[in-house]
């Protein structure tokens, strides 16, 4: 049986994993202009580097390494944020897909914030 812990990590996994794939599916519906292009392109690195940074942080080498792919998770997470906001802005996409996106990045962005104020045992 998992603990709590184990429990909670491998559900935030399948969480963040089901977040990129709707993310990609979302960028594969977005119109087919310049600003969804370049924007689509943008929103597809960082999302998905959120991903990867987060299963890599769970392969790392030491502590330092384990928070530096938190910490480079984050930032990417922030970045989609910008620009999931700037296709909400500019009308392009689904707005009830770009909510969920957004609302949802939002809670994941706070779990991992917290895990490395945690790890760096400032909270």
């Amino acid at each position: 049986m998992e603990n709590d812990d184990v429990k909670f990590k491998n559900e935030f996994k399948k969480r963040l994993y089901n977040w990129a794939l709707r993310m990609i599916k979302f960028v594969d519906k977005l119109p087919k202009d310049s600003t969804c292009n370049v924007i689509g392109k943008q929103l597809l690195r960082s999302g998905t580097s959120i991903l990867a940074n987060y299963i890599e942080a769970n392969s790392a080498s030491s502590k330092k390494d384990f928070i530096n792919f938190f910490t480079y998770s984050l930032k990417s997470s922030n970045e989609s944020k910008v620009w999931l906001t700037l296709l909400r802005d500019t009308d392009k996409g689904n707005k009830e897909e770009i909510k969920w996106l957004l609302d949802e990045l939002i809670e994941i962005s706070k779990i991992i914030a917290s895990s490395i104020l945690t790890l760096k045992g400032k909270k």
